[in-house]
């Protein structure tokens, strides 16, 4: 037997290049929130820079955040560039911080750089079972299949968009939640990285396998919103 499963999305603060920086502004996320689960944008740690240095699961620079989640038992999911030059999730727990995910799907320019992730992937947390993507990943229709053929309850997206682009990931979770009756939930950076993006949509927000809009945040940096999944 399962219990609820309460779940933020939040778009914390960035500066470029800054990891120190962004973890302390991802630590308060954590503790504000007060979830099980937070998820944050996609490369929130480094910002958008495609050029910025890998992020080693081991970085001392992570203590805080990972202090934060022994505090409060939060699975925080944030996003970093990594070795092997991938653009990946990190599942940072009090215990650590250790590779989730790596995105499957990258834009033309990720692509001069980064290599695509080999396969879904998907986390337990109580009894709950989180799929996770990045970005792109969300608008092609295979990964949300596999993603969900794991039998996940829920699916985590991190990830980047202008505010000219604010209704695409509107209509590609409730595309995902509809067709495969599961939870979505998308965290979307807001303010301004590197790019192009000087105005990024923000609008994270939580949906019901219904398609219903559970919680949503605004445009500004700093915002999170959470829902308890039962």
């Amino acid at each position: 037997m399962r219990g609820p499963l309460t779940i933020a999305v939040a778009q914390p603060t960035c500066v470029a290049y800054d990891v120190a920086a962004n973890v302390v502004a991802h630590a308060a996320s954590v503790r504000a929130a007060s979830a099980r689960v937070v998820v944050f944008p996609e490369l929130s740690l480094t910002g958008y820079e495609l050029d910025a240095a890998p992020v080693d699961p081991s970085d001392p620079r992570l203590a805080p955040l990972v202090e934060a989640c022994a505090e409060t038992g939060t699975l925080a999911l944030v996003g970093a560039p990594v070795a092997g030059e991938h653009i990946a999730t990190l599942a940072v727990r009090g215990a650590g911080v250790r590779v989730a995910y790596r995105k499957m799907w990258l834009g033309p320019v990720e692509a001069r750089r980064f290599t695509p992730g080999p396969a879904p992937a998907m986390l337990a947390v109580d009894g709950w079972r989180l799929g996770l993507a990045i970005c792109k990943d969300t608008g092609i229709a295979e990964h949300a299949a596999r993603t969900c053929a794991l039998g996940v309850d829920a699916y985590l997206a991190s990830i980047l968009d202008s505010a000219a682009e604010a209704a695409v990931p509107d209509e590609r979770a409730l595309r995902i939640a509809t067709t495969h009756r599961v939870f979505v939930a998308v965290a979307s950076f807001a303010g301004s990285t590197g790019g192009g993006y000087s105005e990024a949509a923000g609008r994270s927000a939580i949906w019901a396998p219904d398609g219903s809009v559970l919680v949503r945040a605004g445009t500004a940096p700093g915002e999170y919103v959470h829902a308890t999944l039962t």
